[in-house]
């Protein structure tokens, strides 16, 4: 929420009245509560972003392409934005308010978008990837690949470059709406990376996607994922390469990083 009253004292009341735990599980169960739900705070946001198409040009190329925007006080959509408390500003560099207001931002725009191919895949395939409450990340990166590459594949690279994670995103959604979440890490995003970490029925996953740079810029992606699960406390992560190298090799390979494993594809 980083504090936001409204957020706080909603999730509040949605763990009291439901009598979920005070613990992460519980509050995961609250964020997914409040992400599906209709409120003033919500509303409001659709309603601004309606009226100041440039404020959801400035939300869209920070969330889906990793702009770094350098946060001035004299640019009129940022004073709006920070008005509004879309933004804040983090040692100069713009970022969205809050985790769940970016992902209230991500299923805003995922939803404007429910009609291209690629979301309709993700919801025909949906029920192969789900079993015993838990997500087969690798079938998901197999089957994105194929969906991708078969849709976009005669695309110019610089469409690819610049969509490729909102495609992602867009496969995504069908997949864990109604019973996850997720999110990006604010940290690692940026033109060429961006990680999300998934909640699923108690379950995480996390997912870099990038861009690819050659082979020593991928192997230190590799190990900065492998970091990363150490964080989460993960044997196994996930890495989707947007690759325009001619002579690439699409597909599913499996690296080991020290004691970690990560399942990735090349697109």
């Amino acid at each position: 929420t980083s504090g936001y009253p409204f957020l706080v004292s909603r999730l509040c009341q949605i763990i009291d009245s439901n009598n979920y735990s005070w613990s992460r599980d519980g509050v995961v169960k609250a964020v997914h509560d409040i992400l599906g739900e209709r409120n003033t705070l919500f509303d409001d946001l659709v309603k601004k972003l309606d009226e100041f198409s440039d404020l959801k040009k400035l939300l869209l190329s920070i969330l889906f392409t990793g702009e770094r925007k350098t946060f001035s006080v004299l640019e009129k959509y940022l004073q709006l934005a920070e008005m509004f408390s879309f933004i804040r500003n983090d040692h100069g560099i713009v970022r969205i308010s809050s985790r769940i207001l970016e992902t209230c931002l991500y299923n805003l725009f995922a939803a404007e978008s429910s009609m291209e191919r690629i979301c309709s895949e993700g919801s025909i395939d949906k029920n192969q990837f789900i079993s015993g409450g838990m997500l087969n990340m690798r079938l998901i990166l197999e089957r994105f690949t194929e969906h991708y590459n078969d849709i976009y594949g005669s695309q110019p690279d610089a469409f690819k470059e610049k969509e490729g994670r909102r495609l992602f995103l867009l496969y995504l959604r069908p997949i864990i709406n109604g019973s996850g979440n997720y999110y990006i890490e604010a940290e690692t995003r940026d033109e060429s990376r961006t990680d999300i970490v998934i909640d699923y029925q108690s379950h995480q996953y996390v997912i870099e996607l990038k861009i690819w740079r050659g082979n020593a810029y991928n192997e230190r992606g590799e190990q900065q994922l492998s970091e990363y699960l150490d964080y989460f406390h993960l044997e196994t992560g996930y890495m989707v390469s947007f690759c325009f190298n001619k002579t690439k090799y699409p597909g599913l390979q499996e690296v080991t990083v020290g004691p970690r494993t990560i399942v990735e594809t090349v697109v």
